[in-house]
């Protein structure tokens, strides 16, 4: 799948994040979505607020997609990161119900 074709609701997702607009991105979550990252996993609006406010949002990330795929209601991103918190090739999975994402996991690309 090429990047062109990102399906919903990760491409308004990855568009929130890369203009760091921190409400569409918290919005984007069910109320009881999580983050994985790197197996460190923050459960809830307000987990994941924290979490971002440090190395995601608030650290000015811009993701940035080189590979899509999908299987199911799970989609995979591959691209460049970069942000004043850390920087390189990662792979973001995507869990997804309905037009909200239930879990986002962080792993190196």
């Amino acid at each position: 799948m090429t990047v062109k074709h990102i399906p919903e609701p990760v491409a308004s997702f990855i568009a929130a994040v890369n203009r760091h607009d921190e409400a569409a991105f918290l919005d984007a979550f069910t109320t009881t979505g999580a983050v994985d990252d790197w197996g460190r996993t923050f459960t809830g609006r307000d987990a994941i607020k924290a979490w971002s406010d440090n190395e995601f949002i608030g650290a000015n990330g811009v993701l940035t997609p080189t590979e899509v795929s999908q299987q199911g209601e799970q989609v995979t991103v591959i691209g460049d990161w970069a942000s004043t918190h850390a920087n390189g090739l990662s792979r973001f999975i995507f869990d997804i119900s309905g037009d909200k994402l239930t879990k986002m996991t962080i792993r190196e690309g």
